[in-house]
């Protein structure tokens, strides 16, 4: 190989936006692109050299044997991680980083190889996501309290597994939180009923009588009721009613009161 060669590899690595350094078995960088010089801080490529590589940036597994790095120099397979670095100019960023060995031509292992992605954009785009998906369930499945024991969680859409789980949670908590004795689970606003939805029901049912609170089912509708009678979903001793305002009604009569149409 030629020295044109090595400046077209040097050009190559330099126009990377990913930022790649080399280290010998001492951690000193022995080579370095641009995007590493700006990654790092520092004013050229130059100003790396001969530096260990932990005194540029530093992570909670930089000097112990969970260093990437460290784990490619001992087995020669490729590591990667997933982490806040910070930088010796004060920066903090988010960065995926995959670690490989440096092989030399008679394929002795004489250092590491550093690939490390600046992902701080998207770290704080899928935080930004989770918290607007945690808000959208809140909305969706909001556990309202009706009466002084009696509480409401009205379901509209589609209840998949993880929808069930936050359902189950949001109506525990709001039970322990105010001792209700009824809940009424109104699934008018589910379009339809599968084995899947029927069994996160009767789990959601049975877990709220483990609190001493009577679930009832309300808003079945006709299409429902056939859909459950077809695929022959055991709904056990779950109380159920077509309408809200019969569980409503059932709901006072569990906590013995009684309503009376004022003449």
């Amino acid at each position: 190989m030629n020295n044109h060669d090595f400046e077209l590899q040097g050009q190559i690595l330099n126009q990377i936006p990913t930022t790649v350094i080399a280290v010998d078995k001492d951690f000193k960088i022995i080579y370095a692109n641009i995007a590493a010089a700006k990654m790092t801080g520092v004013k050229s490529q130059e100003d790396l050299l001969g530096k260990h590589c932990y005194d540029f940036s530093h992570n909670k597994q930089c000097r112990t044997p969970e260093c990437c790095v460290f784990k490619a120099m001992e087995d020669g397979k490729m590591h990667s991680t997933r982490g806040q670095t910070s930088f010796s100019d004060g920066s903090i960023v988010y960065i995926e980083q995959s670690s490989a060995a440096l092989i030399d031509n008679n394929g002795n292992i004489i250092g590491g190889l550093e690939f490390v992605l600046d992902v701080t954009q998207r770290v704080l785009d899928e935080e930004r996501l989770a918290e607007q998906s945690y808000t959208i369930r809140e909305m969706s499945t909001p556990t309202i309290k009706l009466w002084e024991g009696v509480l409401l969680l009205p379901v509209v859409g589609v209840i998949d597994s993880d929808r069930a789980q936050h359902m189950m949670d949001s109506m525990l908590n709001k039970i322990l939180e105010t001792s209700s004795r009824v809940i009424i689970l109104d699934i008018h606003g589910v379009a339809s009923v599968d084995t899947a939805v029927a069994n996160h029901i009767i789990k959601i049912t049975k877990a709220t009588r483990l609190m001493g609170c009577e679930c009832l089912l309300s808003g079945i509708s006709a299409s429902v009721a056939q859909t459950i009678v077809q695929l022959g979903i055991e709904m056990g001793s779950i109380k159920t009613t077509s309408t809200l305002s019969d569980a409503l009604e059932e709901a006072l009569a569990i906590i013995n009161l009684e309503v009376i149409s004022k003449k």
